[in-house]
């Protein structure tokens, strides 16, 4: 099943169950994949499904970060309860480990030697982890790696 038809069951299953703010979300993150398709022509698969989502979940997360340097806790628990809905479309997260042998990996298949070749280290994780781990927290941990 794709991730565009499960994602449309998911809906169909919010409405008849009445949970109006998983509702709230999905029709979001529908409309979000809508435009994608409209603005660039095309029909998304499944990879470009999970990026649009991506990009949904971390604008989750800088919303949650200023609602909370602004004290208003009611609009941190809306933002953090569309994003666990949208977090449900995502692959599985990798471990904190399982990231540093990818980083490490790709360290040594790159030969990068400092942070001049952070860049071609990020190239070769990018495809791998899109959509399973936090590509700012994969970053501090490269710069970390290159900079030792």
């Amino acid at each position: 099943m794709s991730l565009k038809v499960r994602i449309t069951d998911d809906m169909k299953s919010a409405m008849k169950a009445k949970e109006a703010d998983k509702l709230a979300a999905i029709r979001l993150l529908l409309a979000a994949i809508k435009q994608k398709e409209v603005d660039e022509r095309i029909e998304l698969d499944d990879a470009g499904i999970t990026a649009v989502i991506d990009k949904m979940i971390k604008q989750r997360r800088d919303s949650i970060s200023q609602y909370q340097a602004a004290q208003r806790q009611d609009l941190v628990d809306k933002e953090q309860a569309e994003m666990d809905v949208l977090m449900a479309y995502m692959p599985q997260q990798l471990s904190q480990a399982e990231i540093e042998a990818l980083i490490a990996k790709a360290v040594a298949d790159t030969g990068a030697g400092g942070m001049q070749d952070m860049g071609k280290v990020m190239g070769a994780l990018r495809p791998q982890l899109a959509g399973r781990a936090d590509m700012a927290q994969v970053s501090a941990l490269i710069k970390a790696k290159l900079s030792a």
